[in-house]
């Protein structure tokens, strides 16, 4: 599940070093023999007894179980390697602990935000050597996945669990219609399910399409069109990205049907989106854009388990079909920042936890997130109903993209929602002018960090 807000954007400045003055530097790896392969035997014993010190973002009783149980696999190949787990760590946490020269061995973030940041300035260790040295191909990882844990040719980290997005509908609401497969079809839908009192006050929304709604960000959105944030150079490729207007210019036109100030009195009624109230639990919505775990949340709670519903792929462009079946996806990323007290087995523990089927699984059903390897995701060991597979089809889509890793990525998002909150108001009177200026402030941004 997805809890931890984005990181501060002023996080993304910070100035990591590996240790104070006058300290000897820590160890890193390949700067010591490691084994060959994981496992017991010589292998194992390659490496000397220690205790790793795990940071980690879940903290419900349930999540920290399925961790533990995933340690307790590599623990059982690798016995004289003790593991402590610490959660419901943040990444503001583990930024100050690395500056401090007090990191953890082993770091896992719920965001992929923070990913360029860490591999570009040396905070976590790039894993390239080792992944090459132990053989592990990266193939088995879909495109999307390796993408949001490497920057400028560093993987510094590894996916450990992905998130991927999609369409919920309430079959009872539906009254039989399928789920839209095109942005045309999603607007008439809309249309046909929604339902107002005399005075137009929204009572059942057919699908909500303002940006300040839950999971409605342009990074699980700009999917469904194609739309592209960056140029090769890092420099913003929102203003010059036609795909970007066709998002905007569908997603006003249906924020002008409902009105506004309609929509938003609407909205501001709503439950908490991970509270009991929410919104598509109790029947006030028809269709919502939701990650996997959703799934997992109605089944857990009492007032939703028996909530009718199915899950398929977001609708896309009319003019790109092929797109239909993917989404966007992000994930859990884990590795080892500098620092590290015990490199050599700290790399032995996010191997096996990113590329052990046995521990991908167990997480995976555990937690209801998507497990990263192809391996995983085939296992019959894995709780796959009907609805929860149709996140791992489209996490496994080869058009599922993710949002590109960036130093300021936060800034970046934040610039981009910000104007969007404008746009959809109504206070946005030429486009083109406000996608230059959204361009702008990226790239001016990009210059400041020295890009």
């Amino acid at each position: 599940m997805r809890f931890a807000p984005l990181a501060a954007a002023g996080l993304l400045a910070l100035s990591l070093t590996a240790c104070t003055a006058g300290k000897e530097a820590p160890p890193s790896l390949g700067a010591q023999p490691r084994p060959t392969a994981s496992g017991t035997g010589p292998a194992a014993a390659a490496l000397p007894a220690a205790t790793l010190e795990l940071w980690h973002g879940f903290s419900t009783d349930v999540e920290t179980k399925a961790f533990e149980e995933a340690v307790a696999g590599f623990t059982k190949k690798f016995p004289q390697i003790k593991v402590t787990l610490k959660k419901g760590i943040q990444d503001d946490q583990i930024t100050q602990a690395i500056r401090g020269g007090k990191a953890p061995d082993v770091a896992a973030s719920f965001t992929t935000d923070n990913v360029a940041q860490w591999c570009k300035s040396g905070a976590f260790q790039d894993l390239t050597p080792v992944i090459r040295q132990d053989g592990i191909d990266l193939g088995v990882l879909p495109a999307a996945s390796r993408a949001y844990t490497e920057f400028e040719g560093k993987r510094c980290t590894m996916p450990l669990l992905a998130d991927a997005y999609g369409l919920y509908y309430n079959k009872a609401l539906m009254k039989g219609e399928q789920p839209p497969k095109t942005l045309s079809e999603l607007t008439e839908l809309t249309k046909k399910l929604t339902v107002r009192d005399a005075d137009g006050t929204i009572k059942v929304a057919g699908f909500i399409p303002s940006f300040q709604y839950y999971e409605n960000s342009p990074s699980h959105l700009g999917p469904v069109v194609g739309a592209k944030w960056y140029n090769d150079d890092g420099t913003s490729a929102i203003g010059s990205d036609p795909a970007w207007k066709q998002l905007l210019r569908w997603q006003k036109d249906l924020v002008d049907w409902y009105g506004y100030d309609n929509l938003e009195k609407f909205r501001k009624s709503l439950g908490e989106e991970w509270g009991a109230e929410h919104p598509f639990f109790e029947g006030k919505v028809a269709m919502i854009l939701d990650g996997e775990w959703r799934n997992a949340m109605i089944a857990n709670d009492p007032d939703a388990k028996d909530l009718d519903y199915g899950t398929a792929p977001l609708p896309v462009a009319d003019d790109k079909p092929d797109l239909y079946g993917s989404g966007f996806t992000a994930g859990t990323v884990i590795g080892v920042p500098k620092g590290a007290a015990h490199p050599q087995h700290a790399w032995e523990l996010v191997k096996h936890l990113t590329t052990d089927t046995e521990s991908l699984v167990t997480l995976s059903n555990a937690l209801r997130n998507v497990p990263t390897t192809k391996a995983a995701m085939e296992h019959p060991r894995l709780a796959r109903d009907d609805n929860f597979a149709t996140f791992l089809d489209i996490f496994a889509h080869p058009k599922t993209s993710t949002l590109p890793a960036s130093v300021n990525s936060v800034f970046n998002q934040d610039a981009f929602s910000t104007f969007l909150t404008q746009w959809e108001k109504g206070a946005v009177k030429d486009l083109d002018a406000g996608l230059a200026e959204v361009d702008k402030r990226i790239n001016d941004k990009l210059k400041l960090s020295g890009g």
